[in-house]
């Protein structure tokens, strides 16, 4: 089953009775994927998951890219995210197909579609120097349909830049918490809000800092309750989480 044509002809298997609802679900879920020798491209990973497979750029050639990029933008995907790819591969890819580039986190959206945001994700930072994480997170759960609220450098070191921000953080449906350093301000948001709040260490810091060693144990350490923690400096992670808690189907969009 390799097209919309071969999903198609499955759901009017269905309809004619020919097939059951059970057997057609779980056929799609184990099928298909392209193998491109170099990769296996998973393209219903959308049916599994909800979200469509998303490229490691770090260790892959720029050719590489652009053969997983194309073939999954020829079968339909849009918003393809690319992540820790440098600016000389982007400029490849986009030579190639519709991106949009972003130097600081270093993450490439191929096909580019406007999504509407749902829900209300808040993505804080300790200090500017987590942006590039914290931004790999934002920039995920957007391009996933998130409403998404940027609340950076509200770290301890002042604590009223924070607090200034409590009904932000208060309507928010999940808190991602971008730290680097001690890596106290999961902590902190997580004794404020009554939402999940999902921490990431940041690599930031001086030599005992070890390289976010320190903040990710601080992190796991914490004793506000509903924290949950990523790795170091694993923004696309913490995006991806924030967007599966914002879309949790228990949950309604708010009336306006």
């Amino acid at each position: 089953m390799d097209n919309k044509q071969d999903i198609l002809e499955l759901l009017r298997s269905v309809a004619r009775g020919q097939t059951s609802p059970e057997e057609a679900l779980l056929s799609l879920k184990e099928e298909p994927f392209e193998d491109l020798d170099y990769a296996k491209i998973d393209f219903h990973r959308s049916v599994r998951q909800g979200a469509a497979e998303v490229i490691y750029g770090a260790g892959k050639t720029p050719e590489q890219i652009i053969g997983i990029v194309k073939t999954m933008g020829e079968r339909g995907c849009r918003n393809i995210l690319v992540t820790r790819i440098g600016q000389e591969a982007a400029d490849e890819l986009s030579a190639v197909v519709p991106v949009d580039y972003h130097p600081i986190p270093r993450l490439a959206i191929a096909f580019p579609e406007e999504r509407p945001g749902r829900g209300n994700i808040v993505v804080a930072t300790g200090g500017t120097s987590d942006m590039a994480v914290a931004e790999e997170a934002a920039l995920t759960a957007e391009a996933m349909g998130n409403k998404v609220t940027r609340l950076y450098d509200v770290g301890v070191a002042g604590l009223h830049r924070l607090l200034s921000n409590l009904d932000v953080l208060m309507s928010a449906r999940c808190v991602v918490a971008v730290a680097g350093m001690e890596g106290a301000l999961a902590s902190v948001v997580g004794g404020l809000v009554d939402c999940p709040v999902i921490a990431v260490p940041t690599s930031v810091g001086y030599g005992a800092s070890f390289g976010g060693l320190s903040a990710l144990l601080s992190m796991l350490n914490s004793c506000a309750s509903g924290c949950s923690v990523v790795n170091i400096d694993n923004g696309f992670g913490a995006g991806y989480l924030a967007s599966m808690i914002n879309q949790m189907e228990s949950i309604k969009e708010d009336k306006k």
